[in-house]
């Protein structure tokens, strides 16, 4: 059992308290942010810290770390952070659900983020800072660099390899053997058949809107 001190206070952070105290051993004790964002004294009833003080009040030696941040700036931010509090050392944890079917052999990295439904194939690996939310198919022999933030429902295919920053939209689909480029944006729905080039952005057609009305369809 870990004490654990979170960075953010989005909605990530509430989730990461939640599954945290729902599904691990871990104790969420305090959260802090960067001070220019600290807005009381409180969050969630945990205590609220400034990044600047987290290390006197909440030591490393005695506390392990995680940050619950989105993927802004194409997991920029959520990086940062990751390396900020792993240099002011903290050990980063990561939460694995246990409604994950976790397969491979390997090791998942530091601050992984592994909600409920996923699949991760024998053989897959994961890196450091990424996060998988629900449904997903991780397919053998895939590899996910760090700093990732994969949606629901994507399927990456086996052979794989999603380099780092990558962001997967909801319902996804990509082909075996790919590469996809550091930084590659896919949007919901998209289905990648190619490999990607570095920082390229692939968004599907979007549905179109009929001039009628719902009743006047013959379903």
């Amino acid at each position: 059992m870990a004490r654990v001190v979170v960075f953010g206070t989005g909605d990530i952070a509430r989730l990461a308290l939640y599954y945290f105290s729902h599904d691990s051993d871990h104790e969420v004790v305090a959260f802090t942010v960067d001070e220019e964002y600290l807005d009381g004294s409180e969050f969630e009833g945990r205590p609220l810290v400034g990044f600047r003080s987290i290390v006197g009040r909440y030591p490393p030696g005695e506390n392990a770390a995680f940050v619950a941040l989105s993927y802004a700036r194409m997991n920029q931010v959520r990086a940062e952070k990751f390396a900020a509090m792993r240099e002011a050392g903290y050990k980063l944890l990561s939460y694995v659900s246990s409604r994950c079917s976790y397969l491979t052999e390997h090791a998942v990295g530091a601050n992984c983020f592994i909600l409920e439904d996923n699949t991760i194939q024998p053989f897959a690996r994961i890196g450091d800072d990424v996060t998988l939310w629900s449904g997903n198919h991780i397919g053998h022999h895939s590899r996910i660099d760090d700093h990732c933030f994969i949606t629901s429902h994507v399927v990456v295919s086996g052979n794989c390899r999603i380099g780092r920053y990558c962001f997967i939209g909801v319902n996804a689909t990509l082909r075996n053997g790919l590469a996809i480029g550091e930084a590659t944006l896919v949007g919901a729905g998209a289905t990648i058949m190619h490999d990607t080039e570095e920082r390229s952005v692939y968004v599907p057609p979007r549905a179109v809107r009929l001039e009628r009305r719902s009743d006047e369809v013959t379903l």
